[in-house]
């Protein structure tokens, strides 16, 4: 069985019922990812296959009992998932950054107007595949290019990023994902929550997702109404959720990355 596919990221389209399909770059190629009940096909389009897209499967049956029996319960009728490694740093760098302010549905319509405008897009049956501009020719846009698109608001975060990337993506690239949120929060305007964020999609690590994360918060009160989960305006879900997962971060990340499976999968 292939599993459940996670397709939290904007670039997956749906492209009929239960199939999926996106575009990728690794440090080799370009990649046309696609998805259906056999599970994932990848065929390299342009550049050389020698690194290959990898995605990281998840299983909640694993988790401890210390998880509340009604969300362990929802997360094992969802099964084993399956997300891509975002092979392309910029990408989940630029990605997370859209997200600040604005809400999910929001930032998936700022991403693919990004890409479609500045990007790469690859035509298909069943619909254009987009890929972000690279940080160099952000640094080429104009302040009117990042207004025409909708971005004006993140326009000076994409600027600082890109030119941060520019000089040190080789050595972001070789981190650990704990040491590569500490370095992302060094570019101006890249809190805790955006590093974070684009660290686990590069990485594949979910233990190091922000937890108090609204998605997390909303999906897991969904999954699990009858617990007590602490209000929306109250800090005490953080500590709780990393609580339910002990000092395993393995159960931390398969916790955090399977109850976001879950709110696309119900979406």
């Amino acid at each position: 069985m292939p599993g459940v596919l996670t397709t939290d990221h904007p670039a997956w389209i749906e492209t009929a019922p239960g199939a999926r399909a996106r575009i990728v770059r690794t440090a080799s190629g370009v990649w046309v990812l696609s998805w259906d009940q056999e599970g994932p096909h990848l065929r390299c389009v342009q550049g050389a296959e020698d690194v290959k897209p990898v995605f990281v499967t998840t299983d909640p049956s694993c988790l401890p009992d210390s998880v509340p029996a009604e969300l362990k319960a929802g997360l094992d009728d969802l099964g084993p998932t399956r997300r891509l490694a975002n092979p392309w740093l910029w990408d989940a760098i630029t990605t997370a950054i859209l997200r600040q302010v604005v809400r999910a549905g929001q930032a998936r319509k700022l991403y693919r107007a990004w890409c479609g405008t500045f990007g790469t897009t690859v035509e298909s049956a069943t619909g254009d595949l987009l890929i972000a501009p690279t940080a160099a020719r952000v640094l080429e846009l104009t302040d009117e290019q990042f207004t025409d698109v909708g971005v004006k608001f993140h326009r000076t975060v994409l600027q600082a990023a890109a030119t941060h990337y520019e000089q040190r993506h080789a050595q972001w690239g070789r981190l650990g994902s704990r040491d590569l949120v500490a370095a992302l929060t060094s570019v101006p305007r890249i809190g805790p929550w955006t590093a974070a964020a684009a660290a686990a999609d590069y990485t594949g690590d979910f233990s190091i997702y922000p937890h108090d994360d609204l998605a997390v918060r909303t999906w897991a009160a969904q999954i699990a109404p009858a617990h007590a989960w602490p209000g929306k305006k109250d800090k005490a879900f953080g500590p709780m959720w990393t609580a339910m997962a002990g000092l395993d971060r393995t159960a931390l990340h398969t916790l955090t990355l399977s109850t976001l499976t879950w709110g696309s999968h119900a979406r």
